[in-house]
């Protein structure tokens, strides 16, 4: 925990003279999806409000809203912890993937699409794979899907999804083979990528829908093994 306050503290530039709780979220929902606090981690509000450098009304307030979005969950007398998936929340986070993924690309209209975000997504996965840095990749994919839903030109759906994926982190920390839960799916990108510079959504749908009932499957494998249905530790 003293490693992750330290890099924590350098965050605190970030505030500025703008210090606010939806910062501090912004803050530690990053930090959360990057692992720093990994699932079951609990929260002290006197160290991380230390390193931020804001006050207890303030880092409870970004509790709240991190709570809110189900990244974190508050246990009586106990204190604030990072959410342990179950398998259902897992489950669940691919039903919304699917509904609203599939629906972006099914409403494209037509082309040409602005692609430039997925192609440079695509990019960084094939870096993190020359680099053998399997966390990365799995990195790299979520951009993908946070630029392929980008397209539909929705703040509104960009903030849904942003949770939803900053959700799906979770799962992804627990996973104990990275490169066999993430490599896959990079020649999957290329192929979603390929058929939309084609102009061909409907192919891209088609493939995006597959693509995302194979995931669930190995993410479900994975955190069966893992965790349990009732995402406790084994």
């Amino acid at each position: 925990m003293a490693e992750q306050l330290s890099e924590l503290a350098d965050d605190r530039a970030l505030l500025g003279r703008t210090s606010t709780a939806e910062r501090v979220a912004d803050i530690l929902r990053g930090r959360i999806a990057e692992g720093f606090f990994p699932p079951g981690t609990r929260l002290s509000e006197d160290a991380i409000g230390g390193a931020l450098g804001v006050s207890r009304n303030t880092l409870r307030e970004a509790f709240r809203l991190l709570t809110h979005e189900r990244l974190l969950v508050h246990e009586l007398n106990r204190g604030v912890f990072v959410r342990v998936l179950t398998v259902e929340d897992v489950a669940d986070i691919y039903r919304t993937r699917t509904l609203v993924e599939c629906a972006v690309v099914r409403g494209l209209g037509e082309p040409p699409y602005a692609l430039d975000g997925l192609a440079a997504a695509v990019a960084e996965g094939e870096l993190a794979t020359v680099r053998n840095d399997w966390k990365a990749l799995g990195t790299s994919n979520i951009h993908f899907h946070r630029e392929l839903v980008a397209l539909a030109g929705s703040e509104r759906t960009d903030e849904l999804m942003r949770s939803v994926f900053a959700e799906l982190r979770l799962a992804f920390h627990v996973v104990d083979d990275p490169r066999r839960l993430h490599e896959p799916y990079l020649a999957r990108n290329r192929q979603i990528l390929r058929a939309l510079q084609d102009g061909d959504h409907g192919r891209a749908e088609r493939l995006l829908e597959t693509y995302l009932t194979d995931s669930l499957d190995r993410v479900v494998e994975v955190y069966l093994r893992r965790v349990g249905e009732d995402g406790a530790g084994s």
